[in-house]
């Protein structure tokens, strides 16, 4: 049974993550070892964490009550292909901040921003 939270966003069971998603969470990070934000050939960074690359929002889906929008939320949460391994750091970091933000932090070593949607970039 999951953690019991006061906060918005509910126990980690609510929102779906209990035995059946942490095997899908080992199995994932067996197959994609890698941190997809930092690692690179020349210095490999283990992932640990399975991200959701959009987030699925399935608390909210379900408080909602919606059928429609609890099975889109769903169908998003089990999605492979809205998974990627990060590593912690990445996951609590880098990531958040692209979420709040709506943008990609930092540069390249030219000087260009990093975010494609940056208007340098377009």
């Amino acid at each position: 049974m999951g953690k019991v939270s006061d906060d918005r966003r509910g126990s980690s069971t609510e929102r779906g993550y209990g035995y059946k998603w942490q095997k899908s969470r080992d199995a994932h990070l067996r197959a994609n070892p890698y941190c997809t934000m930092c690692s690179c050939d020349r210095r490999p960074v283990a992932a640990t964490v399975v991200d959701h690359k959009v987030p699925p929002k399935l608390k909210e889906a379900k408080d909602s009550g919606d059928p429609v929008r609890i099975k889109a939320a769903w169908k998003l949460f089990w999605d492979p292909e809205n998974w990627a391994g990060l590593c912690k750091f990445c996951h609590d970091s880098t990531k958040q901040r692209i979420e709040k933000s709506g943008r990609v932090p930092g540069c390249h070593a030219d000087g260009r921003p990093v975010d494609p949607g940056h208007h340098w970039n377009r």
